[in-house]
């Protein structure tokens, strides 16, 4: 199984970039609990904590696909670190400045979230500059989703080893530095220096007028209000079987189970149309879902938590492939930061619809509303299914590399490639 991921890694830049893009990350993937740590240790209320947290993943979301087709106009160097020196500066304002004047606190949390590079989506365009071989760039996406669920779990610890340590002040100035030095390892790299998006036609909407794009982001919107009902109606189940230990088994199995999934999904080649695995995928997703219905007791619900996640790491593998079939030519990035928004935008929703559901009616109902956000995102799947089928681009390759063999550009595969 690992011969797959190991032929990836051993290829030039490669590790690097893996690495580097995951460390530059981590102010992004910590911020949540960091601010709510860091808040509660000045003093302030968890509605305070959660509203900065709030307005954070809302600024995030919005800069994201801005900041994406910024680097497809202007390369990744002159985008990703100065945006992410802005970001890890707005934070050091907002840990320096604490919750007095909260005015400065909404506006740093705010332009600490709106700058945070778009390294995940830079990454996913630099995989096929680096590997070269189709094959290899999906198992590359693959591998890249089960590093996203190592990152997630090891982050929060992370953040709770640097408060136990030292502060929670002292969290949010060291892992902001720590991803400032992840994001310059990437953008000086020789494979980010020379990458450069395929020559795009100027349209307002970017990425977006790609119908493929716009249904596969429908689909994905819901499978983030699955993930992040799923948080909530965890907590509910927690409180009447063990409290917080048993929460934390629960999440830790939903990362495992996708760890596990999306390993095991990449360690092979998949023949045939990447559109129509995903809807098996999405379609097992919902499924895995339901029988958290049943509630049993601690041990059997981590079981049946951990399986819950086994498709979901393939199912995202799976979209980074549509996407980079669909994604209008030029805007590689901003389409690859488009999906990474929708996921988190959709995981907001789910969090906040889920709270109502439980008040309302029990841990039951709020495990059943993941299982039906799966079959939704199933059936816009379905219903999209021709618009998903157009064909792909076709390979380009930028004239200005014509002539230099080293510069890296933009590929592209045609719709009649193995997926």
């Amino acid at each position: 199984m690992a011969a797959g991921y190991l032929e990836i890694l051993r290829a030039r830049h490669a590790a690097r970039l893996l690495v580097g893009t995951l460390v530059g990350r981590l102010p992004n993937a910590t911020a949540a609990i960091a601010i709510v740590l860091f808040i509660r240790a000045e003093g302030g209320s968890y509605s305070l904590a959660g509203a900065l947290a709030a307005v954070y993943g809302v600024a995030n979301a919005v800069g994201q696909p801005l900041l994406g087709r910024l680097v497809d106009l202007h390369g990744q160097p002159r985008v990703q670190l100065p945006a992410a020196v802005l970001s890890a500066l707005a934070m050091a304002v907002f840990a320096f400045a604490g919750t007095e004047p909260p005015a400065l606190s909404y506006a740093a949390v705010a332009a600490a979230g709106l700058f945070t590079p778009p390294l995940e989506g830079g990454l996913r365009a630099l995989w096929p500059s680096v590997l070269r071989k189709e094959g290899q760039v999906h198992t590359a996406y693959a591998m890249d989703a089960v590093a996203q669920e190592v990152m997630f779990t090891v982050g929060p610890l992370l953040v709770t080893l640097c408060t136990a340590l030292w502060s929670a002040q002292a969290a949010l100035l060291v892992l902001n530095v720590i991803g400032v030095l992840g994001a310059l390892s990437v953008v000086v790299s020789p494979p980010s220096r020379a990458w450069r998006s395929a020559p795009r036609e100027a349209h307002w909407l970017g990425a977006l007028r790609s119908p493929g794009l716009i249904a596969l982001l429908g689909a994905f919107l819901f499978v983030g209000v699955a993930l992040g009902s799923i948080t909530v109606a965890a907590v509910s189940y927690a409180d009447d079987h063990g409290g917080d230990a048993v929460y934390g088994w629960l999440m830790a199995a939903l990362g495992l189970g996708a760890l596990v999934g999306g390993a095991v999904y990449g360690a092979r080649q998949w023949a045939g149309a990447p559109e129509r695995r995903l809807r098996v995928l999405v379609g097992l997703l919902a499924v895995c879902y339901l029988p958290l219905m049943l509630m049993p007791g601690a041990v059997a619900m981590t079981a049946l938590t951990a399986l819950s996640g086994v498709f979901l790491a393939p199912a995202i593998a799976c979209a980074f492939v549509i996407v980079d079939r669909h994604a209008p030519r030029g805007t590689v990035t901003e389409a690859f930061s488009w999906l990474v928004t929708t996921f988190t935008v959709g995981a907001s929703v789910g969090t906040g619809l889920a709270g109502p559901v439980v008040e309302w009616g029990g841990a039951l109902w709020g495990f059943a509303v993941p299982g039906a956000a799966g079959g939704v995102s199933l059936l816009v799947l379905l219903a999209t299914g021709r618009v998903l089928a157009a064909p792909a681009r076709t390979a380009v390759v930028a004239s200005s590399s014509e002539n230099d063999p080293n510069r890296a550009v933009e590929p592209r595969f045609s719709s009649g490639d193995r997926a």
